[in-house]
């Protein structure tokens, strides 16, 4: 590639990627944000990629509010298709939760709708078209809602917005999905172990992992002090990749999961499900070295990453595959958490099973409630509701639930003040359950956050009585 145009693509994104990740101490100014959905360069093994993007007027990715503030946003398409951006993690009103033809209609080619709803709860959240395979087309960003607290420590903050790449359409990679497994493995297709004792842990076989749109082959590069503490919100929005998130041989505090407090857990190794956000503290030790900070995918020899630079710090090359595979990410860190803020202590009022069913032969995938395929959770106003997940097939679920935070109450018969979150994994042949408060009246979206478990059924809606 001729180096002027390498140079303008990256820069571009640099420049982009920047911006969302500056600091903001201020108050957010009064007003209407914008925030156009539009197609976008990247490169990736040294070639130019088109992709979707979520950017403002000013070229910045995503949106950072602070506590208190109100999100206030017009999504204008300028893309060619039909699209529409999800508030994950956020708890608005159940007509602006983004989600085409339950929410409300997507927006069309050249249109654009408005959404304003007080911007809580805070932390680190993220947005997503939930339309067809366009997460798949990298259609996310950051959505950080600063807490207060976080805004008066005065420490720098990197957020790293995690995400799977392929050069394989989304359609083609379903499609071969699908198809009956051979002997070898299609490039974007399916990867599936041959041993039916053990876990599938990937669906897809990526060319590339994400950070900030960049790979390690040219990774973003942050400066730092050199004895000085940075919070990284670090974001999972992979449409189907678990990443374990590896400081090496340096350790970091776990502060927040999915923008909600936990009990301060220090570890080198993090990990991060689908859809899931960890903000993590990270003390410079002094001595002048660089750190990485990595995700290395589940199962693959595949990382991306970024490095934390203090000042005349060398930055070594790091490999775009690391020397082993990522390890299989479980919760074995998770029943460890315990949350800072946990929901309220009461009874529970209505407790229902949700099974996780399906399988890779045929790749069908489904949700049944009280043993029901299609049935949706029905609950009044006011309830405590559990959640009985019960994973019967041989891959991990990324479980989410749109409008509500829950809190992880048992996993695997261990009964714990665990997490408060808006997405768990939930491992092969383990049960996870989790309680929340019916508070927000609507119909919402439930489901495994795999995409392409997803879009081939494991889905689901909580309707509020008296919503149809």
């Amino acid at each position: 590639m001729d180096p002027s145009r390498r140079s303008l693509l990256v820069g571009a994104t640099a420049l982009a990627a920047a911006e969302a990740m500056a600091p903001r101490g201020a108050k957010a100014a009064g007003g209407q944000k914008i925030l156009r959905l539009q197609t976008r360069q990247i490169e990736v093994g040294g070639k130019a990629a088109t992709r979707y993007g979520v950017a403002q007027p000013s070229g910045a990715v995503g949106l950072s509010l602070d506590e208190g503030d109100t999100f206030d946003v017009r999504v204008e398409n300028t893309l060619k298709v039909t699209s529409g951006l999800h508030w994950h993690g956020l708890n608005p009103p159940w007509q602006q939760d983004g989600v085409p033809y339950i929410s409300g209609p997507p927006i069309a080619a050249g249109q654009s709708a408005t959404y304003k709803f007080p911007a809580v709860p805070v932390g680190t959240r993220w947005m997503h078209s939930h339309f067809g395979l366009q997460e798949q087309n990298l259609l996310a960003a950051p959505l950080i809602v600063r807490e207060t607290e976080a805004i008066r420590s005065g420490r720098q903050e990197v957020v790293v917005l995690f995400e799977d790449f392929s050069w394989t359409k989304p359609a083609t990679i379903l499609e071969r999905l699908r198809q009956p497994p051979s002997g070898g493995m299609a490039p974007g297709g399916m990867k599936m172990s041959m041993d039916p004792a053990k876990p599938d842990l990937n669906d897809v076989d990526y060319d590339a992992y994400l950070a900030n749109d960049r790979t390690l082959a040219d990774p973003q590069v942050v400066d730092v002090e050199r004895a000085g503490e940075v919070r990284l919100r670090l974001i999972n929005g992979s449409a189907s990749s678990n990443f374990t998130i590896d400081l090496g041989a340096d350790e970091g505090t776990l502060l927040t999961v999915d923008g909600n407090p936990v009990e301060p857990l220090k570890a080198s190794l993090f990990p991060l499900a689908v859809a899931q956000r960890a903000d993590i503290l990270v003390r410079l030790l002094g001595d002048g070295r660089a750190v990485s900070v990595l995700a290395r995918g589940e199962g693959r020899k595949l990382q991306a990453g970024i490095v934390l630079r203090p000042p005349r710090a060398t930055v070594a090359r790091i490999p775009e595959e690391g020397d082993v595979d990522g390890p299989e990410v479980g919760l074995k860190q998770e029943v460890l958490l315990r949350a800072l803020r946990p929901l309220p202590s009461r009874r529970v009022d209505r407790s229902i099973p949700v099974g996780l069913t399906g399988s890779m032969m045929g790749y069908t995938w489904s949700m049944p409630v009280h043993d029901m395929i299609g049935a949706p959770v029905t609950v009044a106003r006011g309830e405590r509701v559990e959640l009985v997940m019960q994973n019967e097939t041989m891959m991990a679920h990324p479980m989410h639930l749109h409008g509500h935070s829950f809190q992880v109450t048992e996993i695997n018969d261990r009964k714990l003040a665990g997490a408060v979150r808006d997405s768990i994994l939930v491992p092969p042949h383990a049960t996870v359950k989790v309680v929340f408060d019916a508070d927000n009246p609507g119909i919402w979206a439930y489901h495994c956050h795999n995409l392409y478990h997803m879009a081939a059924g494991m889905f689901t809606t909580v309707v509020y009585r008296g919503f149809t």
